[in-house]
């Protein structure tokens, strides 16, 4: 009976962790549009285009990097002109979509980017580090609710 127990007992210590993460496992069609939102920022970022970045995110998102925080689409947008368009003039931006989680109705991602850049005397140079989004939904769409950037290589 004792060896009944412990074998129900261990199965149950198997059983809990992938319940746990069935619980957040986000349905594979979002995560492909999850994807596909990262490649509209790389393209966004790579035409230069700030107007189309701050685009993906909601009316009140908000972008924190090292430079600080920039909150609500008008605000992300003058910050990309500023940091990345004029100060880094970034390029070959490339976002790796590591991990996308469900947390309510709200869709986690994290991952790592990478891009060149030009550096304030004009050197080239690569940066590279990771990301952290809040993503809603906004009608059919997928948008930024949130976005702390860190990295290396001497931007964000």
């Amino acid at each position: 009976m004792r060896l009944v127990v412990a074998l129900a007992g261990l199965a149950m210590s198997f059983a809990l962790p992938a319940f746990a993460q069935q619980k957040n496992t986000v349905d594979p069609k979002i995560e492909q549009q999850i994807r596909i939102l990262a490649a509209k920022y790389d393209e966004a970022i790579n035409k230069q285009d700030a107007a189309a970045v701050a685009a993906l995110y909601t009316q009140d998102g908000v972008w924190v990097t090292h430079d600080g925080s920039f909150h609500g689409r008008q605000a992300i947008e003058k910050g990309y002109v500023q940091l990345d368009v004029k100060s880094w003039q970034i390029g070959s931006y490339i976002t790796t979509v590591d991990r996308v989680v469900a947390v309510g109705n709200e869709v986690r991602s994290t991952g790592r980017w990478s891009c060149v850049h030009k550096n304030w005397s004009g050197a080239p140079g690569n940066a590279d580090g990771h990301y952290s989004w809040v993503i809603v939904r906004e009608g059919d769409t997928w948008k930024i609710r949130k976005n702390t950037a860190s990295g290396s290589g001497g931007i964000l």
